[in-house]
């Protein structure tokens, strides 16, 4: 089933999400640190999930992780996702600690494994969220 003119649906930006949908536009990762207790987290979101202080910064990250849990995707909601099934989400730790879910390209659904070494890809496709692809063995 084909679905040409059906375009990914977009995330709605806000203050809180803005820098890390800029960096993602121009291929790169950028995610939030504490400056009171020194964690980074994922979502964005106006207070630190650890110690609620305010006080945050944007560090941008190599994007480089490993894939923590996955799932494969055969009736997506959207039409604009029908003739890439399956898709790959999937949970993935960064080497900051940080797990954020994130699509995997690039690879059979049939060869993605728990622990599978990943990273951005650094060109942005149509997906409108981070993108990662395996690591080259």
């Amino acid at each position: 089933m084909t679905h040409p003119s059906a375009s990914y649906p977009q995330p709605r930006e806000d203050l809180d999400n803005r820098p890390f949908l800029e960096a993602w536009r121009d291929g790169r990762l950028r995610l939030q640190t504490c400056s009171e207790c020194r964690r980074s987290f994922f979502y964005p979101r106006p207070r630190c999930p650890h110690c609620w202080s305010d006080r945050l910064v944007w560090d941008e990250l190599p994007g480089e992780g490993e894939v923590v849990s996955f799932s494969l995707i055969h009736r997506p909601n959207h039409s604009s996702f029908f003739d890439e099934v399956p898709i790959v989400l999937a949970e993935l730790r960064v080497a900051e600690g940080v797990t954020l879910l994130a699509r995997i390209v690039g690879v059979s659904s049939d060869m993605v494994r728990t622990g599978m070494r990943v990273h951005l890809l650094k060109q942005p496709n149509r997906y409108p969220l981070p993108t990662f692809e395996p690591d080259k063995q």
